[in-house]
C-alpha cells in the first residue's frame, strides 16, 4: 500500500523531514497513511459470477432471507461474530481528558488495531458526540445489531457505570468498560503473582485503592470477588467511609458499604499504615516515601497513574517496596489493559456469549498470572509482557470455558479448540476454512 497524496507537497516529489521523537513519528504515520484502519472485502468482485452471487438480487438476498428465519445465523453469514464496536463520548481520554468524541477517534483506532493484532478481532470505532447517558445508550442499541461486542472507552465517570449498566440490561451480547474491567483484570493478575513471590494468601491482605473513579471502583469490587481481606479507598479528599457526606457521588456510597471494614477516617497516609498492597489509579506524585515506610514490611505498590506514576519505581524500592509495578513499558512490570481486553472478547466471541460475568473476568486474570512460572517469578516479573503472544490464546481459552460453566455461553466449544484458534488468527490473520 502506497501512502496517500498529502497537502503539504512532501508526497509529490519533495523530501521528508525525519520526524524528531516519538510523537512526532505518530503524526507523521497517520498523516501518511491517512490513520491506521482500512475496510477490505474477504471475497472481493473479481467478476459477475461473483457479483451475482454475493452483491446482486436474487442470489445476495438469500442470506438476508435466511437471517430473518433463522436470527442466530446471522453470526455463521455475516461479520457479525468477530466485529466490536469500540465506543467512546471522548470525555475522559487517557493524558488528556474531556476531548470530545472526534479527538478521541485516533485513540480508538489505536484500540482496533490491538484488537486485530493480539486476537483476530475485528473491532471499529463509534466516537458519538453526545453527553446524555440515556440517548447514548439509545444509539448504541440501535446499532447493536451490527455487533457481535460493545468495548465502551473513556467514557467518564460516573455516567460510565450507569452507560454500562443500561446496556448490558438491554443487549444480549458482551458489553464491556475497558478502563473499569480490563484495568481490573490485569491488577488483579498482577496481585496474584506478587502475593505468591510475598508468601501472603490473598484472604489475608489489606489494600489501599487511590482513585475511585472508573478504574478504582472497578478493581475494587474484583479483588473483593477474589476473596481480597480488606480494602480501603482514598480519593483527593481522603479515605472513602460511611461517615463521609462530602465529595461523594453514589458509586462511591455504595463501595463505602463494601470496603474499609473499621471505618476509619482520614488521609491516603492514614491509609497507608499497616497496609501490605497500594494500588493507584490516581495522579503522579501522590504516594512518598513516607507513605510506603507506614505500611507492612515488603509492600507491593502498583503506582499506575499515566503518563507518570504515583511514585518512581526506583524511589519506591528504596522505601522498601518488594515489587512495584506502573502502567509504562519503561519499567517493570507493566500493568497493561491490552494483555487483557482482546483475549477476554476473543473467548466471549467464540462462544457467542451473552455477558461478560465476573467470573470470565477472573479466569482471565488467572490465566494471564499462570503464564509467569515460579522459575520466572521475581520482584521485576509479575507480569507477562504486553506483546506476549502467549496471552490472548490463554486468556480466550479461560473466558470461554468460565462462559460455558456460569451458563453465558450460546456455543459450546473446546476451550483447547478456543485457544488453537485464537493462535490462528493472530499467526496467519484468519481461520482455516
Amino acid at each position: 500500500m502506497l501512502p496517500r497524496s498529502t497537502t503539504n507537497g512532501v508526497a509529490n516529489g519533495q523530501s521528508r523531514r525525519k520526524p524528531e521523537g516519538l510523537r512526532e513519528e505518530a503524526l507523521d504515520l497517520r498523516r501518511r497513511f491517512g490513520g491506521v484502519l482500512e475496510i477490505s472485502s474477504k471475497i472481493p468482485i473479481k467478476d459477475h459470477h461473483i457479483l451475482n452471487v454475493l452483491y446482486v438480487p436474487p442470489a445476495a438476498l438469500a442470506p438476508a432471507a435466511e437471517i430473518y428465519r433463522n436470527p442466530m445465523s446471522v453470526f455463521e453469514l455475516t461479520v457479525k461474530d468477530n466485529v466490536v464496536a469500540i465506543v467512546t463520548d471522548g470525555t475522559a481520554v487517557l493524558g488528556l481528558g474531556d476531548i470530545g468524541a472526534e479527538a478521541a477517534l485516533p485513540v480508538m483506532e489505536g484500540k482496533a488495531v490491538l484488537f486485530h493484532t493480539l486476537a483476530g478481532v475485528e473491532a471499529f470505532p463509534i466516537c458519538i458526540a453526545e453527553r446524555d447517558p440515556e440517548k447514548l445508550v439509545d444509539i448504541v442499541a440501535a446499532i447493536s445489531p451490527s455487533f457481535g461486542g460493545i468495548n465502551l472507552e473513556d467514557i467518564s465517570a460516573p455516567r460510565c457505570f450507569e452507560i454500562e449498566q443500561r446496556l448490558k440490561a438491554r443487549l444480549k451480547l458482551p458489553v464491556f468498560h475497558d478502563d473499569q474491567h480490563g484495568t481490573a483484570v490485569v491488577v488483579l493478575s498482577a496481585l496474584l503473582n506478587a502475593l505468591r513471590l510475598r508468601g501472603t494468601a490473598i484472604e489475608s491482605v489489606q489494600i489501599v485503592v487511590n482513585g475511585a473513579g472508573a478504574a478504582g471502583i472497578a478493581v475494587s469490587k474484583l479483588l473483593l470477588s477474589s476473596g481480597v481481606g480488606d480494602i480501603i479507598m482514598c480519593d483527593r479528599l481522603g479515605i472513602i467511609s460511611r461517615n463521609r457526606t462530602t465529595g461523594m457521588n453514589q458509586p462511591k456510597r455504595e463501595m463505602a458499604q463494601v470496603t474499609n471494614k473499621e471505618n476509619v477516617d482520614g488521609t491516603l497516609h492514614d491509609a497507608m499504615v499497616g497496609a501490605d498492597v497500594f494500588v493507584g489509579v490516581s495522579g503522579a506524585g501522590a504516594v512518598t516515601p513516607d507513605d510506603i515506610r507506614v505500611m507492612n514490611a515488603n509492600p507491593i505498590i502498583f503506582a499506575l497513574a499515566n503518563p507518570n506514576p504515583e511514585i518512581e519505581p526506583g524511589l519506591a524500592h528504596e522505601s522498601g517496596a518488594l515489587v512495584v509495578a506502573t502502567g509504562r513499558s519503561d519499567y517493570p512490570n507493566q500493568v497493561n489493559n491490552s494483555l487483557a481486553f482482546p483475549g477476554i472478547f476473543r473467548g466471549a466471541l467464540d462462544v457467542k456469549a451473552l455477558d461478560i460475568n465476573d467470573a470470565m473476568k477472573v479466569a482471565a486474570a488467572h490465566a494471564i498470572a499462570d503464564l509467569v512460572s515460579d522459575d520466572e517469578l521475581g520482584p521485576d516479573y509479575v507480569m507477562p509482557a504486553a506483546l506476549d503472544l502467549r496471552v490472548p490464546p490463554a486468556v480466550a481459552a479461560a473466558v470461554a470455558r468460565a462462559a460455558i460453566e456460569t451458563g453465558v455461553a450460546r456455543t459450546l466449544l473446546d476451550p483447547a479448540d478456543v485457544a488453537q484458534r485464537t493462535h490462528d488468527r493472530i499467526y496467519t490473520g484468519k481461520l482455516a476454512i
